[in-house]
């Protein structure tokens, strides 16, 4: 069983910051590559950013790599997402997931998804 509890989301001016956390524990050995995705209502959920666990290695969604950046800190079993110069699209629930494949954006290769936490940006 693995647990993942996503935490820093809230409310902030357009052009501002946020940092995301989400706290891995349980059965996280083989689970090889941890991501974020977000969802806005009425939209499929969508690829942010992954990364390797093991290597470091990162993939971003194209149109965030210039003002995300994903994070891990091993030794906390802790999965970061720094997001500078938000915009109002930028309103969502984030979740972080994880899985045991190689670096994917596919959601049906994360087996472990977080509950979600709520970004919005204002204008």
């Amino acid at each position: 069983q693995v647990q993942l509890v996503e935490s820093g989301g809230g409310l902030v001016q357009a052009g501002g910051s946020l940092r995301l956390s989400c706290k891995a524990s349980g059965r996280t050995g083989d689970l090889y590559t941890r991501g974020w995705f977000r969802q806005v209502p009425g939209k499929e959920r969508e690829f942010v950013a992954a990364i390797s666990w093991t290597y470091g290695k990162t993939y971003y969604d194209d149109s965030l790599k210039d003002r995300f950046t994903i994070s891990r800190d091993s030794g906390e079993n802790t999965l970061y997402l720094q997001m500078n110069s938000l915009k109002p699209d930028a309103t969502a629930v984030y979740y972080c997931a994880a899985g045991s494949n190689w670096l994917t954006r596919n959601r049906a290769d994360f087996q472990a998804w977080g509950q979600g936490t709520q970004d919005t940006v204002a204008s």
